[in-house]
């Protein structure tokens, strides 16, 4: 089967991977340089499994920047493009998705349409009125990857979510072909499947970043309770912890949850409660602000000339920075006109960031910083622990 898969991010490149295992597949990006690195079987993102597969395996994967041979030739086209949270508008902004559409729609009178981006709940309902005539064609399918380990994700996947209406029997069964070929590429087995309508598949992948960022706050809070009352946080977690009901996961104090999709995530939901009662919603996205002015009230109060910030990244093993809680704790450090410095091997030479200063040495780095942030401890900074604050209690993400 040919398939082409829209967008070589996070979703897009492991989604092309895992499915071109078995199938011939085309990445379609708008960047050049990417491009390239996957036509030389180098991975632009990090992810260890992505960098391995293509490395090792004997994949059938090309990337070309040309969408149009690209989607012509699809019997399936696989839309991953970002979807970021547009603040002004109170929604996601969805224009790559549709304007890819438009694209395929162009070229190809039979493929089907997959949008794996997340998207407001209602959206491929709104898609479906739009285009009549093709509506059967488009489903939906929500990811559920972390950063770091996308392709793993896929490879072990906790479930497969596709959503088509349920009472047209052509998008159920265009479902059923994508539904099996995530399958097909994934090494577990038996993976819990399900079958929903588009609306709900949607309202799934918002409640459960939704929840999850739920989790990240409520150990944030309990956090600042334990430090501003002089009591240890980790002893009350991992008593919290043993209940079975709660667990021992995702459970690691930071400075709030971040990363490219918690943030914009719990917002579009909370915009879709417009016209629902709700509190916790509401609280989900508060408490990240509320976690990320005590940090750095705190760190102000301690009265540096510099703060160093170690890594931008959220993640360990991570080399994605976009919308990291760290970012937010700096602006407010700067706005009381604390000088921060940044250390983040994996900008570029000469790359920027912000108007901020990168700082290349790392024994500059520590030597010049008065205070240390680190979302995540690292052993590199053993040196200076007594310069380094941190609220990383186990050592993982």
């Amino acid at each position: 089967m040919k398939i082409t898969v829209a967008g070589a991010g996070y979703v897009g490149l492991s989604m092309a991977v895992l499915l071109s295992q078995n199938n011939d597949v085309t990445a379609v990006d708008i960047v050049p340089e990417k491009v390239e690195l996957l036509n030389s079987r180098k991975s632009p993102i990090a992810d260890k499994y992505i960098e391995e597969y293509l490395a090792e395996k004997p994949l059938s994967l090309a990337a070309t920047t040309d969408w149009r041979p690209a989607y012509a030739s699809a019997d399936i086209v696989v839309i991953a493009t970002p979807t970021n949270y547009d603040a002004e508008k109170n929604y996601f902004d969805t224009s790559s998705v549709e304007s890819v559409i438009e694209q395929v729609f162009s070229v190809n009178d039979h493929c089907t349409v997959v949008v794996k981006s997340t998207v407001p709940v209602g959206f491929t309902a709104g898609l479906h009125k739009k285009y009549p005539e093709n509506a059967h064609r488009i489903i939906f399918s929500p990811e559920f990857l972390r950063e770091g380990q996308a392709l793993y994700d896929n490879l072990y996947p906790s479930r497969i979510i596709v959503g088509a209406p349920q009472e047209w029997a052509d998008s159920v069964e265009r479902a059923n072909v994508f539904a099996e070929l995530l399958q097909q590429g994934a090494i577990k087995q038996d993976i819990p499947t399900l079958h929903l309508n588009p609306t709900e598949a949607e309202a799934v992948k918002l409640f459960s970043n939704t929840y999850l960022a739920l989790r990240v706050a409520y150990f944030n809070e309990l956090d600042t309770y334990a430090e501003m009352k002089g009591l240890n946080a980790r002893e009350i977690i991992d008593g919290v912890g043993l209940d079975p009901r709660i667990g021992p996961h995702y459970n690691n104090p930071s400075f709030g949850y971040g990363g490219y999709c918690l943030p914009k995530d719990t917002k579009q939901l909370l915009a879709n409660y417009a016209d629902v009662p709700n509190d916790i919603i509401t609280a989900i996205v508060n408490a990240n602000k509320t976690r990320k002015d005590y940090i750095a009230d705190h760190i102000a109060s301690m009265e540096p000339q510099t703060v160093g910030v170690y890594r931008l990244t959220m993640k360990s093993n991570s080399d994605n920075f976009r919308q990291s809680a760290i970012q937010g704790i700096m602006k407010r450090l700067e706005k009381r006109g604390i000088k921060v410095i940044i250390f983040e091997p994996t900008l570029k030479e000469g790359q920027s960031f912000y108007n901020y200063e990168v700082c290349r040495d790392f024994d500059e780095f520590k030597r010049r910083s008065d205070v240390i942030l680190a979302n995540r401890m690292s052993a590199e900074l053993n040196d200076v622990s007594d310069k380094v604050y941190t609220r990383d209690l186990y050592s993982r993400d």
